[in-house]
């Protein structure tokens, strides 16, 4: 089949692509290249596999009339262009809105018009659920923890939309859920928590499990917003594209539904006081860190229930935290070697 995937030179694309092209795939990545680091992921895609193997259109999702073309060909858009930072949304809230909201609308509205209407997967995200201040948490020594969503959340969680970058994912991500019910669109939407592993190029805003790692290998300041026992549960990138490929095989289940997709409570962190400790034994050091106050809307515990997605698509993570997290260690060194 033909996939485009747009935002497709960044973490979760490139890795997408390496695994469709491994099998046979057709590929076209679709990328405005304004996240750093992006075009060292292309130049290692392209030594991996060739020029010839995938198509690259440097592409913004903004401008409907470039984007429509490359939709209407498509089997399969796997839709991951986006401003991905929280505090990015706060400094300038109306291109999170133009690059996440119309960007999305951009997708669907060129494969309402294709035709043939093409299966579109959409990465949503956590934060649609805001700060979750109605569920109730306990205080332990090392982490938060949820008192009575012992399997985590659930899509069935009412909806909060908190920042400008919550407003503008969850925003798409009810218009996509939306073109299947009016339209017969295919469409699945991901509400993903923590995705990690190789080709991740982690900043302070966004990526933290690859951030932290990076930061500390390179001696870089790392700084901790809140008390760093908040909770997150973790997957590696495998795993997520095992759930993507699960879903387009399983269309006819997952069309127009919406699953929350992390490493469910049998793969959670607490984003320093635990995974602080796990990092300093691969490092073989301490790690100095600092404190800030707690960034607008960020949950004290978030955990995915994954049961619907074990359900419809006889998918769970294979991954465990230990293991993940030594992979995408090991990747870090190897990759900070090559320069």
């Amino acid at each position: 089949m033909h996939y485009l995937i747009t935002g497709g030179a960044g973490f979760i694309g490139i890795n997408y692509a390496h695994r469709l092209i491994c099998r046979g795939e057709e590929v076209t990545i679709y990328d405005n290249l304004s996240r750093p680091g992006v075009e060292k992921n292309l130049a290692w895609l392209r030594a991996t596999h060739g020029e010839c193997a995938f198509r690259f259109v440097t592409g913004d999702v903004r401008n409907f009339e470039q984007l429509r073309p490359f939709v209407q060909e498509s089997d399969v858009v796997v839709h991951l262009a986006a401003q991905v930072a929280v505090t990015t949304s706060v400094m300038d809230p109306r291109t999170d809105f133009e690059v996440n909201a119309l960007g999305t609308f951009n997708v669907l509205e060129a494969a309402r018009l294709a035709g043939h209407n093409p299966i579109v997967l959409y990465a949503s995200t956590n934060k649609v659920y805001g700060g979750m201040e109605d569920a109730a948490v306990v205080e332990e020594p090392t982490r938060y923890r949820y008192r009575d969503l012992p399997l985590g959340v659930p899509e069935t969680w009412p909806l909060d939309f908190h920042s400008p970058y919550g407003c503008s994912k969850g925003a798409g991500d009810q218009y996509v859920r939306d073109y299947f019910r009016i339209y017969g669109l295919p469409t699945v939407v991901f509400r993903q928590s923590c995705i990690y592993g190789p080709h991740q190029q982690g900043m302070e805003d966004q990526g933290w499990v690859a951030w932290f790692i990076i930061a500390a290998l390179t001696g870089k300041p790392i700084t901790i917003y809140g008390d760093g026992r908040q909770v997150r549960d973790v997957l590696y990138i495998d795993d997520l594209l095992d759930v993507y490929d699960a879903a387009i095989a399983r269309i006819h289940i997952a069309a127009g539904q919406i699953y929350n997709i992390g490493g469910g409570p049998q793969n959670t962190l607490a984003i320093w006081a635990e995974f602080g400790p796990m990092l300093e034994r691969l490092l073989g050091r301490p790690i100095p860190v600092s404190y800030a106050n707690w960034r607008p809307g960020d949950q004290r515990v978030y955990i995915s229930d994954i049961r619907k997605a074990g359900r419809d698509l006889d998918w769970a993570p294979k991954v465990g935290v230990e293991e993940g997290i030594r992979r995408l260690y090991e990747w870090v060194v190897s990759d900070l070697e090559r320069g």
